[in-house]
């Protein structure tokens, strides 16, 4: 029973729902910032919508990666699979009837969320939006993992709508003020993607699945992960130029230094030096998860 329930926890990937709660907080603390009174009981009912559909995505991905995850030598804590599903673990049909549970909870709570009078159109939009991207990522025919654009769909998806629905909630409309914190988010939590998919190139190479590194190539992805992270600081800069307040834009040039130091190790690995993909995969996640929690609580305490 421990063994399932610890199984069962580490098929969810926790820290990836964290990152999902940071951004979410992100999107209310920019409605705080600009005068919304928050109604905490729609915060809880929307951060449960986001975490089920979270949930939900990792299971369908689990269960229609499986076959390449347990062919993959180099699996990280982020990348190559949970672990999880296998001889002794957990099944495949376990696995599906966990993705089946969380998409109707998922359903549910929006019919709740229709009912309270909570959900505008533009909140449906963004909630249908949110839905076929995590669907289809791993569901076939689409499989946007397999595609090339399953990680920038995915980037949109958390990086800007988790924010604007939670924002949407508490405000009622949308603000310039989104699209200035969270594209950097987007273009962070993209190269993190691409850093995720290293460890797995050879696998993916070998099964066909045609991701976004395998598209362009180690060589020129690694290039992207370094422009992308560059890109990131650019865009706040240039939001700090154009209304964003200079206190939030000090605050998400915090994280700057550990993107420097991102960029100098994938050089070095781009060089030859032995790569190791845990700690390049934690320092992926770390910047992504700082720049995040650095803004919104910029905006919480302002």
């Amino acid at each position: 029973m421990l063994d399932s329930l610890r199984l069962f926890v580490q098929l969810s990937r926790p820290l990836f729902l964290i990152g999902g709660a940071l951004v979410y907080a992100l999107g209310v603390g920019m409605a705080r910032y600009l005068g919304a009174d928050i109604d905490w009981s729609t915060y809880l009912l929307g951060q449960a919508i986001v975490t089920l559909l979270q949930l939900s995505a990792h299971y369908l991905n689990e269960y229609f990666d499986s076959t390449v995850d347990e062919d993959n030598p180099h699996r990280t804590p982020f990348s190559g699979g949970s672990g999880a599903i296998g001889t002794g673990k957990l099944s495949r049909q376990t696995v599906l009837l966990a993705a089946t549970t969380t998409l109707a909870i998922f359903a549910s709570l929006i019919v709740i969320l229709i009912g309270r009078g909570s959900a505008s159109p533009l909140v449906i939009t963004i909630l249908a939006l949110g839905f076929l991207g995590a669907f289809f990522y791993s569901v076939p025919p689409v499989s946007l993992a397999r595609s090339g654009y399953g990680e920038l769909t995915t980037s949109i998806i958390v990086a800007n709508l988790v924010p604007t629905f939670a924002f949407i909630l508490q405000y009622g409309d949308y603000h310039r003020l989104l699209a200035m914190s969270t594209f950097p988010l987007t273009a962070l939590h993209l190269a993190m993607m691409l850093v995720f998919e290293l460890p797995d190139y050879g696998s993916d190479l070998r099964h066909g699945k045609r991701t976004l590194l395998i598209r362009l190539g180690w060589e020129r992805g690694m290039g992207l992960h370094n422009l992308l992270i560059l890109s990131a600081f650019l865009l706040l800069g240039i939001a700090a130029n154009y209304g964003l307040p200079i206190q939030i834009a000090l605050s998400g040039f915090l994280p700057l230094p550990l993107g420097v130091v991102q960029i100098v190790q994938m050089r070095r690995i781009a060089s030859g030096a032995k790569p190791n993909w845990t700690t390049l995969g934690l320092m992926a996640v770390a910047l992504f998860a700082s720049e995040a929690y650095f803004l919104a609580f910029a905006f919480w305490t302002r």
